[in-house]
């Protein structure tokens, strides 16, 4: 089984930021990286510590989405370093990773 090191890339938005799509756009069409998934939280804060919570009463438009994605470590920089057009600073994490099987598909 081959291995490739890899970086998972984790951005953190809400979504009342309205930059999920141009970011998703940016991401596909111009970065081309690999494995991006978006996932919507069903709780959370963030610097102005006020919780923001889905509930069957009141669907809030705050609720955190998370986008993460993986690529070769010198793509995903580069990735990094353009998507802070669409992200606050300090809303963005990384890590390296091991891709088992891995085999460039995207």
């Amino acid at each position: 089984m081959s291995r490739v090191q890899a970086m998972m890339v984790r951005v953190y938005l809400s979504e009342a930021d309205h930059e999920m799509k141009p970011l998703l756009k940016c991401l596909h069409d111009e970065l081309k990286v690999c494995g991006v998934t978006v996932m919507r939280g069903i709780a959370g804060y963030g610097g102005s510590g006020v919780v923001h919570e889905a509930s069957l009463v009141d669907l809030s438009l705050h609720l955190p989405l998370v986008l993460e994605f993986f690529d070769l470590p010198d793509k995903a920089e580069r990735a990094i370093k353009r998507i802070s057009d669409f992200v606050e600073p300090g809303h963005v994490v990384s890590w390296p990773v091991t891709v088992e099987g891995g085999r460039r598909k995207c």
